[in-house]
């Protein structure tokens, strides 16, 4: 690399990083552009939350409510990573020093249609569906669930295919411990309802891979007795903490 290139490539990241530091991103309900590595993540708060004082330090912190779900006494916050990693994190902590705080960073299974489908298109605006459900207390089995998600494009193809079908623009799993996060993205103005009987419909492939990942799935504390995949709503949907309800998704 020449002297000049050399100088060049440095006063590009160091751009970056000025930028990543002191100009976080603004807040985004869409997210309408595949997942980047360590661009986008959530965080969680498990504990009593006062609705209003949350907003408050988000707003204070550039970040959107449109970018709050919430499940019973479980505050998720989908974000550009920036913002949330910074003086927000630091923030929620004093305001709510009796609760939980678990990040979720890089996904370990990304659906991509822009990548996985023919058709390549991606909507102009998305409508994120927020789910967490618990891996089984089995470390075996845990690891038998992430190499089926690790090896799902090779060996099941018809599962992608299936949320090609679908119109899902993205799917991504993140975990912590052994509690996942899924994110399903589709294009705003549609309904997970409509959606998502579509990922099936003629494949019997994906109906199978869906009764195996259930033997590695169960619901989280709180769930009712049956209930494993549960969805967060978004705040602004949803009503006070206080207020919310949860379903289930089989």
């Amino acid at each position: 690399m020449s002297m000049k290139a050399r100088t060049h490539f440095f006063l590009l990241m160091i751009c970056f990083a000025i930028w990543s530091c002191d100009s976080p991103l603004p807040a985004s309900k869409n997210f309408n552009k595949p997942y980047s590595k360590a661009t986008i993540g959530l965080l969680e708060i498990i504990g009593k939350v006062d609705s209003d004082e949350l907003i408050k330090v988000c707003t204070q912190n550039n970040i959107s409510s449109s970018s709050i779900y919430n499940w019973n006494d479980h505050i998720v916050i989908y974000e550009h990573w920036p913002p949330i990693q910074s003086a927000l994190i630091a923030a929620l902590k004093k305001k709510f020093s009796g609760c939980e705080f678990k990040p979720y960073y890089s996904p370990f299974y990304t659906f991509d249609k822009s990548v996985r489908c023919a058709d390549t298109a991606i909507a102009k605006e998305w409508t994120n569906i927020i789910l967490t459900a618990n891996l089984v207390a089995d470390p075996k089995k845990q690891q038998e669930y992430l190499d089926y998600h690790k090896n799902q494009f090779e060996k099941w193809p018809e599962v992608s295919n299936g949320f090609c079908n679908a119109n899902f623009q993205q799917l991504l799993v993140f975990k912590n411990g052994r509690q996942l996060m899924l994110v399903i993205s589709i294009p705003k103005g549609k309904t997970l309802d409509e959606l998502n009987p579509l990922t099936s419909k003629n494949n019997p492939r994906a109906d199978e891979w869906n009764k195996i990942m259930s033997k590695y799935q169960e619901g989280i504390p709180g769930t009712k007795k049956g209930e494993t995949w549960v969805f967060l709503r978004p705040l602004a949907e949803s009503g006070s903490p206080k207020d919310r309800k949860s379903e289930s998704k089989k």
